[in-house]
């Protein structure tokens, strides 16, 4: 009898040959592809993999789901990976566990399969979240131990079995894309000295030949979630953040050029595209300032956005630790109410104005006109006791 696997399938050639690899070794593959945004075309997805050798092949829209469940809470966390990544390609990998332990289950599967090399994060996102979900099936990692050297065996492979797959040398970048941004390796940007080509960027314009008029956006958010652009209001978020990449992207917006510290101990450089993203945290994080109180506001920007971002990149989505982070983040988002207007231009975005029914902003305590109601008497003894300890560290000092 044969060792059923369902292995998580892009169509490119590393996750062709291993259908084909596998179902030489006495496996009967089962491959599963995402829709997690794309943008690519999935319906030939079918075919290719049966041709590659598997038994059925599983394609899957997961964008809406992939926007609300997992987009969402890492942006009500402002969550950036070492201040930069927005964790793009990191948040699709727990949700493709999360199925491929759900089809495992139901086909009665005791492997389940991934295309990630022993040097990448992937693996362990991978396996971490499928051991969280079901401890008891194994995971196979084919390109960590087959016998291929080098990308051209492997296309040697697949000309050799009749694997349907398209290689070209003249964009020798290997890309990742799912709503919430592009992530972009290889080839010139293995060299981290070297200016990224403008041959590796999918999503957005170089700055230089941006429109040269700024274009003003405006985002409405309801308990947390993006909900409207310019007072168009979307049903269904992935809609909101997709149509969103495409105004930011037309200005060269969410450009991200960073040397990485990945898991494994090695340092890698990035790029990344997140016009969308981009823009969605500016606005997010000008609306927190403006409805939290200064102990929580100051709180959040401490530990959340570092700890969570570490949560996401380390492929812990499943741990308590983060569901314990999210009830923190959404019990905040429930005041993130009310409108941004940011500007774009040039490969920047910023914020030009902010408004919520929920705001702290108090006009007559903050003006220095004649509205202004602030007691200023009260500075005086307030400063007192806000600087008695470095007063008397000050009488110390001078003996």
């Amino acid at each position: 009898m044969a060792k059923k696997v369902i292995l998580a399938y892009s169509g490119g050639l590393d996750t062709s040959v291993i259908v084909r690899w596998l179902t030489d070794r006495g496996y009967e593959v089962i491959t599963y592809t995402a829709d997690v945004g794309q943008g690519e075309e999935l319906s030939e997805i079918p075919q290719k993999a049966k041709a590659s050798g598997a038994v059925e092949a599983i394609v899957e829209d997961l964008k809406e789901e992939f926007a609300k469940e997992y987009c969402l809470p890492t942006l009500r966390a402002l969550a950036l990976y070492e201040g930069k990544y927005p964790l793009t390609a990191s948040l699709s990998r727990p949700l493709i566990a999360k199925k491929l332990v759900e089809y495992a289950e139901r086909m009665g599967a005791d492997f389940v399969a991934h295309g990630s090399t022993g040097k990448g994060n992937d693996q362990v996102r991978f396996e971490v979240s499928t051991w969280a979900l079901n401890p008891s099936l194994k995971v196979l990692a084919p390109v960590r131990e087959w016998e291929f050297r080098s990308r051209e065996e492997e296309v040697e492979y697949a000309l050799k079995h009749r694997i349907p797959v398209k290689v070209t040398k003249e964009k020798p970048y290997s890309i990742d894309k799912n709503l919430w941004g592009v992530s972009i390796e290889c080839g010139p940007l293995e060299d981290p000295a070297v200016e990224p080509p403008e041959d590796a960027f999918e999503w957005t314009v170089s700055p230089e030949r941006a429109p040269d008029t700024a274009e003003y956006v405006e985002v409405e958010f309801k308990e947390g979630t993006p909900v409207a652009i310019q007072g168009k209001h979307f049903q269904r978020l992935s809609d909101l953040i997709l149509e969103l990449n495409q105004v930011a992207g037309r200005h060269g917006v969410g450009r991200i050029d960073m040397v990485e510290n990945r898991l494994v101990g090695i340092k890698s450089r990035e790029v990344y595209e997140a016009p969308g993203a981009t823009v969605l945290y500016q606005a997010y994080r000008e609306l927190l300032s403006l409805v939290l109180d200064r102990f929580t506001f100051h709180y959040f920007l401490t530990h959340i956005p570092h700890e969570y971002a570490k949560v996401v990149y380390e492929g812990l989505w499943f741990s308590p630790l983060r569901s314990a982070l999210d009830a923190f983040n959404l019990s905040l988002a429930k005041m993130v109410e009310g409108k941004v207007r940011l500007k774009l231009y040039k490969g920047k975005v910023s914020v030009v104005g902010r408004s919520s029914p929920k705001s702290l902003y108090v006009e007559d305590l903050a003006t220095y006109s004649e509205k202004d109601a602030f007691d200023h008497k009260a500075g005086a003894s307030f400063t007192q006791v806000f600087g008695l300890p470095l007063r008397v560290l000050g009488r110390v000092r001078r003996g």
